[in-house]
C-alpha cells in the first residue's frame, strides 16, 4: 500500500501559523508581484474568490470582507514543508518528496505491525501538534488511486484526515463518486475526448478494455487506467525530474532599460540553474522572453522569445546566465516598457556535467564543484546569499512588489519573531 499525504491549503495554513486569529476565517496568497491569487482557504472561495483571480479584480470583496492577504514567501513555505517532511519520515522509512506539500509515504510491510489508518492518524495529529498545518492522507494499491483518497480524506470530515481504498468495492466506489477532470494523469485535452467518447466518471474510464484505451491515449492514458484499476505502474521520480525549468516574473515596475532587463534574465537564469542542480540534471537549451504590458494599450505592445543550444548540455550557471544574457540583448528593443522576463531550460537530460571533445568551455568540473559550493552556501545562509554581479542587488524596479510579506520567521535570523512581554503590552486591551 502507498499514502498520498497532502498538506490542506498549504500556503494559506502556513500563513494561519504565524498570524494569531485567523483559524476559520478567509486567507488569500497572492501570486510573485502580488499579481493573482494563488491560494486560498474555504472561508474565502465561499465568497465567491477564486485561484487565478486577478489581486485587482476581487480588491472590493476582500476589503469589505475583512479577508486577510498575504504575499507569497516561497521560503518561508519551502522552512516549513521540510519540518512537515520530517515528522513523515520519522513515521514511515520510505517516503517521497512529491511537491512542496505532498509526500508518497510507502506502506508496504507496515500492516503487518500496525493498523494504517489509524498509524496515518496518529501521524497527522503529530504533524498538527508540532506544525499546526492540516494535512489530509488517501491510501491505497496505486499513486492515482491515493491521490483520489486523498481527496476524499480532505473533503469530508467523517474521514477524520485519512482515507483508506483497500477493497474493490471502495475502489469502485470512490471511482463512481469521483471527478473524471480532477483524476491524476488526465489533462484537458484527455478529459475533452473522453466526454466526446461519453466517458463521464473515472469508474467508466477504468472498466473499459485495457486494449481500446491503449488505441485510444496510447501509454500515458495507459498508464492511468493501470493505477485505476489497482496496477501500480507510474513512476514519479520521472515525474518529478522537470523536462522543462522556467522562471518568469511580472516587474515590480515597467523597465526600459536594457541592463535591468539582464538584471531580471541572470536572476531567473541562476534559479533556474539552482533548480537543475537540485535535480542532478543539465540542459542543453536556453529560452529568453520578454514582453512589454499588455493592458496598457497606450503603450507601443511587444513580445519576443530567443533560443540558443549550448554546446554540450550543461547545469552551470556561468555558461547558461552568459548565454541568457545574449539572447536579452538580442530580444531587447529601446524604447519598449518591459512587464515581465523569464528564462526557460529545456532538452533537459540526467548527469550534472557532459564532457565532448573540443570543449568551448575550460575547467567545466572545477566550475561545476564551483556551483555546488555556491548552492551549498546558499542554502545555509540564506537564498541569493552569493551570486552573480550582473544580477544586480538592492530594490530595483524590476524587482517583486511585495507590500503583503510574512517575515522569513524559520530561516532568517534578523526576521526571527518577538514577542512583547512588557507591562504595556500586558495592559493592552
Amino acid at each position: 500500500m502507498i499514502a498520498l499525504a497532502d498538506c490542506n491549503t498549504f500556503f494559506a495554513s502556513v500563513e494561519r501559523v504565524f498570524h494569531a486569529g485567523l483559524r476559520g476565517k478567509p486567507v488569500c496568497v497572492l501570486s510573485s508581484n502580488d499579481g493573482n491569487i494563488v491560494a486560498l482557504t474555504a472561508e474565502a472561495k465561499a465568497l465567491g474568490i477564486r485561484r487565478g483571480a486577478p489581486f485587482f479584480q476581487v480588491k472590493d470583496v476582500i476589503e469589505k470582507n475583512n479577508v486577510a492577504v498575504f504575499s507569497g514567501n516561497i521560503m518561508l513555505y519551502e522552512a516549513m514543508s521540510k519540518r512537515v517532511q520530517s515528522i513523515m519520515r520519522k513515521t514511515v522509512e520510505r517516503t517521497e518528496n512529491y511537491s512542496i506539500d505532498e509526500q508518497f509515504l510507502y506502506l508496504d510491510g507496515y500492516e503487518n505491525n500496525y493498523d494504517l489508518v489509524k498509524l496515518m492518524r496518529g501521524m497527522v495529529r503529530q504533524i498538527a501538534l508540532w506544525t499546526d498545518i492540516p494535512v489530509s492522507v488517501g491510501i491505497a494499491r496505486t499513486k492515482t488511486l491515493a491521490k483520489v483518497a486523498s481527496k476524499f480524506a480532505k473533503k469530508y470530515r467523517g474521514y477524520e484526515s485519512v482515507c483508506m481504498i483497500d477493497t474493490e468495492e471502495k475502489r469502485r466506489k470512490a471511482l463512481s463518486m469521483f471527478e473524471l477532470a480532477d483524476i491524476w494523469g488526465i489533462g484537458p485535452r484527455s478529459f475533452a475526448k473522453l466526454q466526446a467518447l461519453g466517458i463521464t466518471t473515472p469508474l467508466q474510464f477504468a472498466d473499459k478494455p485495457g486494449d481500446w484505451i491503449l488505441r485510444q491515449f496510447h501509454k500515458p492514458g495507459y498508464q492511468t487506467w493501470l493505477e485505476l484499476n489497482g496496477h501500480p505502474c507510474i513512476d514519479t521520480s520521472e515525474i518529478i525530474r522537470r523536462r522543462t525549468i522556467s522562471t518568469s516574473r511580472s516587474f515590480g515596475k515597467m523597465i526600459s532599460d536594457a541592463e535591468q532587463l539582464r538584471a531580471s534574465v541572470a536572476t531567473f537564469a541562476a534559479s533556474c540553474c539552482n533548480t537543475l542542480r537540485a535535480q542532478e540534471s543539465a540542459a542543453g537549451s536556453v529560452s529568453v522572453f520578454a514582453c512589454s504590458n499588455r493592458f496598457r494599450e497606450d503603450l507601443q505592445q511587444y513580445s519576443n522569445i530567443a533560443t540558443m543550444r549550448l554546446d554540450s548540455p550543461s547545469s552551470d550557471t556561468l555558461e547558461i546566465t552568459e548565454a541568457a544574457i545574449r539572447l536579452a540583448d538580442r530580444i531587447y528593443r529601446p524604447g519598449i516598457q518591459f512587464k515581465k522576463s523569464g528564462v526557460i531550460l529545456s532538452d533537459i537530460i540526467p548527469g550534472l556535467t557532459h564532457h565532448i571533445l573540443f570543449d568551448p568551455i575550460p575547467k567545466r568540473d572545477e566550475r561545476a564543484e564551483l556551483s555546488t559550493a555556491i548552492d551549498r552556501m546558499n542554502r545555509k545562509y540564506g537564498l541569493k546569499a552569493v551570486g552573480l554581479a550582473v544580477a544586480g542587488y538592492g530594490n530595483a524596479d524590476w524587482k517583486n512588489r511585495k507590500e503583503h510579506l510574512t517575515p522569513n520567521y524559520l530561516t532568517d535570523i534578523d526576521q526571527i519573531m518577538t514577542v512583547d512581554i512588557s507591562q504595556k503590552a500586558r495592559k493592552a486591551p
